[in-house]
């Protein structure tokens, strides 16, 4: 599908991103699984961009995807996020009807390149450990495990994913 990934701009509708999340998110949802994302508010989604760089891909005039990268901030019990050279995504969602389409892959490779650019050694996400869909997902994009926590807060264990992006980067955390 055609779209064009840019910056989420002040004219972009905070109500509509959030209404796209919701939609993506909810079947994680329908598994049993609260990720925030499937019950934010316009105001956390507003804040949640707030602290990071957020991406759209448009096709035509519809946001049909989004994805957020930054450096997060420390997680108390998660202490893959707190190293140096490690920034994360979050807030990744594709439009479910366009999923398997190549949008989610090309938000993901535009923030891959967008990291290695800033030198970052390490790309993380966390996720939901019983959403085997998308842990293979990453896997199969390069991201491997590199801890698994329960330090997130929604209602089950998450596991850190992690993808190497320069010659410094690290290895499993020990």
């Amino acid at each position: 599908m055609s779209h064009v990934i840019r910056p989420f701009s002040p004219d972009d509708s905070i109500a509509d991103l959030t209404a796209l999340l919701h939609r993506a998110y909810k079947p994680l949802l329908d598994m049993g699984l609260r990720y925030l994302a499937t019950h934010q508010s316009e105001d956390v989604t507003r804040a949640r961009i707030a602290k990071r760089r957020c991406f759209v891909a448009v096709s035509g005039d519809r946001v049909v995807g989004t994805v957020s990268y930054g450096f997060p901030d420390p997680w108390p019990g998660v202490p893959w996020f707190s190293q140096p050279g490690v920034a994360s995504v979050g807030q990744f969602a594709v439009e479910p009807e366009l999923q398997r389409n190549g949008i989610g892959g090309s938000l993901l490779s535009f923030v891959e390149d967008l990291a290695r650019q800033d030198g970052v050694e390490e790309l993380a996400l966390n996720t939901a450990e019983p959403a085997h869909h998308l842990i293979a997902y990453y896997e199969k994009r390069g991201y491997r495990v590199v801890d698994t926590t329960d330090a997130t807060m929604p209602n089950y264990r998450s596991v850190i994913m992690s993808k190497r992006l320069g010659p410094g980067s690290r290895g499993k955390q020990g």
